[in-house]
């Protein structure tokens, strides 16, 4: 495809992303392909599992999409994969596209509450419904995949329905260190601070990339200060909680907790259920039974954006095959990636010695005050596990490690539980070890 029609069509898709949920991108538009383009008219390709329910269902999606880039009065024709361009096609320039930062779809209807994040839920809608009167600044931390991001285009979307006209700014801590070098670039700093120190509400997602950022990070911290002072209210997120970014200052991390920091956890059984029975009602999918639900929610348990991945495997794969989604379905398209539950119970000498073993050390170095990377690496997978296969509490398990705190074990759980869901190299280790503890028990 000519370069000019990729960039159109990337554009086209974009706009589709904003119009539907992810998984009806996933299924029904991400497989379609621009074919070809003749002045206002775009062919678009589908496949021929898909080509009659995307002409059905989602043909005003495209169609929409592709008035929002071109201009009316653009028409879409969903076309066969034989279908081939005339020979002498006509170009017309691609106009750009206007995004929003903000995910219409990111909304707290959409949120599902459960235990583990039921304090950042009430405190991000706090904030929106009183920006800088409730918590000021509100700090979400947590693994990937959790709601994060969710819940800060949420206060996003909220504040800019019932805000009155408050000005809201979202941006990833790329976004704003890439605005930041532009600015310094094209040496025009004052639009940089306009853009952000200017809004009522700022909202700056995965904080924690800012660490190795030092002009950005002095560039964030005045901006902070800025906001701050004038009575604006401010949101992060990040990975860890504002005392375990050692690699920040100690006044960056003294303003992030000053105001509410609130953690996410990974959703219980009940929970993760519950987000799938939300997706599938959103998505229209009505032929998911309950069953088939309960073997992914219960295979997956790392995060949110696992749990919807898994979902989307299993309905796929069962759609290409022609069959309706099942526990049986699921079981082996989500066998590699997620095997069963391990709900067999070791001591925790078994799960520190296999530990050990796995990785080359000593039980003593695995217990100590070590804070060697490999070391702290293989004290947090047998801390990770000891929670997962014994039924010690969080203090036990901590005083078993060196007398470490309840907090530490926490902390490599989420960690480990997190690695799970973005890092094969972390699942192998772990699925080894577990292996090693089977066979040993």
């Amino acid at each position: 495809m000519p370069e000019e029609l990729e960039n159109l069509w990337d554009d086209v898709r974009r706009e589709l992303r904003e119009d539907v949920t992810d998984f009806t991108f996933h299924i029904w538009l991400e497989p379609l392909q621009l074919a070809h383009r003749e002045g206002s008219t775009l062919y678009v390709r589908a496949p021929g599992h898909i080509r009659t329910w995307v002409k059905e269902r989602h043909y005003a999606h495209l169609q929409r999409a592709a008035e929002r880039v071109l201009g009316p009065p653009a028409v879409v024709e969903v076309v066969d994969e034989e279908w081939r361009p005339p020979s002498d096609p006509i170009a017309a320039p691609v106009p750009t596209l206007n995004q929003s930062t903000l995910n219409p779809k990111y909304t707290f209807g959409q949120f599902v509450i459960g235990d583990g994040n039921r304090l950042a839920h009430a405190a991000a809608l706090a904030v929106a419904e009183m920006p800088a009167h409730a918590y000021n600044p509100l700090f979400i931390y947590g693994p990937p995949g959790l709601g994060k991001t969710h819940l800060l285009q949420a206060i996003g979307n909220y504040v800019q329905l019932y805000g009155g006209g408050l000005e809201v700014r979202y941006a990833t801590v790329e976004d704003f260190t890439s605005d930041f070098v532009r600015s310094l670039r094209s040496g025009d700093t004052g639009a940089f601070r306009d853009r952000f120190r200017g809004v009522d509400v700022l909202l700056i997602d995965d904080i924690q990339f800012l660490a190795d950022k030092l002009k950005t990070k002095e560039e964030f911290f005045h901006t902070f200060n800025a906001l701050y002072e004038t009575g604006r209210q401010l949101v992060l997120s990040s990975d860890r909680a504002p005392a375990d970014h050692d690699d920040f200052e100690d006044r960056l991390r003294e303003r992030f907790a000053s105001g509410l920091v609130a953690d996410l956890q990974p959703p219980e059984l009940d929970v993760r259920l519950a987000i799938l029975r939300k997706r599938a009602r959103l998505d229209c999918i009505h032929h998911v039974n309950d069953e088939t639900l309960t073997e992914i929610a219960t295979r997956v348990r790392a995060s949110v954006r696992s749990l919807e991945g898994a979902l989307i495997r299993v309905v796929a794969y069962a759609s290409l095959k022609g069959e309706q989604p099942s526990p049986d379905i699921a079981r082996r398209v989500l066998a590699t990636l997620y095997p069963p539950a391990d709900t067999g119970r070791c001591s925790l000498e078994a799960i520190q010695q296999a530990a050990a073993e796995e990785f080359g050390i000593t039980t003593e170095a695995l217990v100590a005050q070590d804070r060697r990377p490999a070391v702290a690496f293989a004290r947090q997978v047998a801390m990770y596990l000891a929670r997962e296969l014994t039924q010690e509490s969080l203090p036990a398990i901590g005083a078993r490690f060196g007398g470490r705190n309840h907090s530490t074990v926490l902390h490599a759980h989420r960690k480990i539980t997190a690695d799970l869901g973005r890092d094969q190299d972390v699942v192998h280790k772990v699925h080894a070890l577990k292996r090693r503890l089977q066979a040993d028990s």
